[in-house]
């Protein structure tokens, strides 16, 4: 059986059918390839662990700029903050977004929740490769490995706002380089790829994580596993929770009732020592008895209502 299955693999190849790959031309503004990139190192969290973590990277396919960040998760609310951050720093919207069948963007003729409102507001197209398609992304696919052995070697980073810091500031050296297939610098062929692009949209996106929950008893909300605290006064009320990459921020009636740093760590609890106190102050108030205030005599002569409708005459003889 051994022998026969050695066989087998070896005439494998010679029947297999052919799938010939195009040399491809990129247009200038058509497309940018998009990706996440996961470090090989973990990065230290707020709860003294540390964890890898995706890097979403854009590069512009025909100048071979590239952008980045590194972001929180792989959720469809975190890949499109950071692909708006992203694109922000490109200056415009490439005509075509190219995606590698990512869960949270989409997968075939599925589009993640969110995904298509996105691309609708930024009026580009989104891309979804199908299956064994590398040499349709091989431009931003070819970076990630480039990463790994020109920028990663002999650093370290204490926090993800410190790999971002470090990541754009070797960016800036990166684009200044030569491309071996393009021979030019990416920064020298990026005005006229911006040329072809769309316009940043003249409108705020509203993007991020969105919920509309009752505060419990506890006065926490949950996002992402993560709990936040509320001001207790709101206890029993619909708020608005949204967070971006960086803040978390809950709103009753339009009005901010809770704003803190968003934690990229799992399982934490995140509390105000303002909404501790008030929420001590609150549970004084709930435990002291009430008691009724009496002010004077309650009792009254009963001619007072035969007077008031008139059934005894007002003046006493």
């Amino acid at each position: 059986m051994t022998w026969f299955r050695q066989n087998v693999k070896a005439l494998r190849p010679e029947h297999r059918r052919v799938d010939p790959a195009d040399r491809l031309n990129w247009e200038p503004g058509d497309a940018a390839q998009c990706d996440l990139w996961f470090p090989p190192r973990k990065i230290p969290l707020e709860d003294g662990t540390a964890k890898l973590l995706p890097v979403l990277v854009i590069t512009s396919a025909h100048s071979r700029f590239v952008t980045g960040r590194m972001i929180p998760t792989r959720r469809t609310e975190d890949l499109l903050l950071g692909s708006w951050e992203v694109i922000r720093q490109l200056g415009r919207v490439p005509r075509r977004l190219i995606w590698d069948n990512e869960p949270g963007i989409g997968r075939g003729n599925r589009r993640a929740e969110g995904v298509a409102t996105f691309m609708g507001t930024l009026a580009t197209r989104l891309v979804l490769l199908p299956p064994n398609d590398p040499e349709s992304k091989g431009v931003v696919e070819r970076r990630n490995g480039w990463f790994e052995t020109s920028f990663m070697p002999g650093r370290s980073f204490a926090s993800p706002a410190d790999f971002n810091a470090q990541f754009t500031d070797w960016l800036v050296k990166a684009n200044a380089r030569v491309v071996r297939t393009t021979k030019a610098a990416p920064i020298d062929r990026l005005e006229a790829d911006r040329a072809g692009m769309l316009p940043l949209p003249p409108i705020p996106l509203h993007l991020g994580w969105r919920n509309r929950v009752r505060l419990g008893r506890d006065y926490y909300v949950r996002l992402d596993t993560n709990d936040y605290s509320v001001d207790p006064t709101l206890i029993g009320r619909l708020v608005d929770v949204s967070a971006d990459l960086e803040r978390v921020r809950v709103r009753a009636d339009g009005r901010i009732v809770a704003d803190h740093a968003r934690i990229w760590a799992r399982g934490i609890t995140v509390t105000d020592p303002n909404h501790v106190q008030t929420a001590a102050r609150l549970r004084r108030q709930f435990q002291q008895p009430r008691t009724a205030q009496v002010a004077g005599d309650l009792t009254r002569d009963l001619a007072d209502y035969d007077r008031a409708f008139g059934l005894i005459d007002e003046e006493v003889s």
